[in-house]
């Protein structure tokens, strides 16, 4: 792999679990889905339930996904 995440195909639809809170426009207009990147060691794909995000994935390595969630947390002064 040459460091290029978005070269490599996506996960399986039925791979993405769905984390999901609020429900305002439907059962899937909240959600967030993830999985891992078939193909890359500790990388995963990030999308949106709604329409409008269809195949607009971020993807991220292991990395900058866990410094964006403890970034996160702390802002919003969560405990986990």
């Amino acid at each position: 792999m040459d460091g290029n995440l978005y070269a490599l195909p996506l996960p399986e639809s039925a791979a993405f679990d769905q984390y999901c809170g609020g429900n305002l426009g439907g059962s899937n207009e909240t959600c967030v889905s993830f999985a891992a990147i078939p193909g890359a060691e500790s990388s995963f794909a990030l999308r949106d339930s709604k329409p409008e995000g269809a195949g607009k994935e971020l993807r991220f390595t292991e990395e900058e996904l866990n410094a964006f969630a403890v970034g996160w947390v702390k802002k919003q002064g969560l405990t986990v």
